[in-house]
């Protein structure tokens, strides 16, 4: 069963059970990873500010601090709080000689309640490839936590014409590990390469739709007609979009990056968000 505590939808698992507990229908997802950022005291003061918040009912905060720091922000939240943790990144493997790695078990242990996976940095810095976000995405359902896998098209296959196929074909690969009982438990957010980051063209809603629309098709093929517990849209997101990006019928809720590492513009963000919190059939 979930509640809200001073807002937000309680995040705490059902007693005895391994996993999350699920949100319910209609519940927005707003999240935000701070990438290589923010000092054990920087995040200290963010995790403060957001517990002192009154959050909207609604809508489901998570926030994916620096390995680092994942221990110290779990220990700042107090009994109940709304807000989910994520890891950036964790291997698939139970443990061993993974120099600068951690495990599914490690980041859970850490406090993490989800893993994100294949974000464009990842793949394209770190080596990171279709066939280990897959083999992720099985190890994170086997350790208890929800897979976030990061889907999206470069700049160059978008004007070519092949942004459907390209992050279609993320979404099957990624997939391909996860049995169709499992997919109900999996986030996924579209992030088109060439709309992130400080230098990104943000996206319009006619860009962004017939994707998002298009992921949940495919979703519903690979698990015999299920459904992902969240489809987000990352990408060039803050306050002056969140609006409009959110009047999709396929957005499920926004992942964001530099948006919401100032915790006021996160908050500001949660508050935007609240009324577009609906139910979705």
């Amino acid at each position: 069963m979930t509640s809200t505590v001073a807002g937000g939808v309680a995040a705490a698992a059902p007693s005895g059970s391994p996993y999350p507990a699920v949100p319910p229908a209609g519940t927005l997802w707003v999240g935000t990873s701070w990438k290589m950022n923010k000092t054990l005291g920087e995040a200290a003061a963010f995790v403060d500010a957001l517990v002192a918040a009154e959050l909207p009912p609604g809508v489901q905060p998570f926030v994916l601090p620096a390995h680092t720091a994942l221990a110290h922000v779990r220990d700042r939240l107090p009994a109940g709080s709304p807000v989910l943790l994520g890891a950036q990144n964790a291997h698939w493997g139970p443990e061993g000689a993974g120099t600068g790695e951690i495990s599914m078990r490690m980041a859970a242990d850490a406090g993490a309640r989800l893993v994100e996976m294949g974000h464009s940095e990842r793949r394209a810095d770190f080596g990171e490839t279709d066939r280990t976000v897959a083999l992720k995405a099985a190890a994170a359902l086997r350790h208890g936590l929800l897979p976030l896998i990061c889907v999206g098209e470069p700049l160059e296959v978008r004007e070519a014409g092949g942004a459907a196929d390209f992050v279609a074909g993320q979404v099957r690969a990624a997939l391909a590990e996860v049995g169709p009982d499992d997919v109900g438990r999996v986030l996924v957010a579209y992030e088109p390469i060439w709309a992130i980051g400080e230098h990104g063209r943000p996206a319009t809603q006619d860009q962004i739709a017939p994707v998002m629309a298009l992921i949940v098709e495919v979703v519903a093929a690979c698990a015999g007609g299920g459904s992902l517990l969240a489809l987000l849209y990352g990408g060039g997101v803050h306050p002056d979009n969140a609006e409009e990006l959110l009047t999709d019928p396929s957005t499920d809720g926004l992942f964001v990056g530099r948006a919401g590492w100032d915790v006021q513009g996160y908050l500001r963000l949660l508050q935007l968000c609240a009324p577009f919190a609906r139910p979705r059939f």
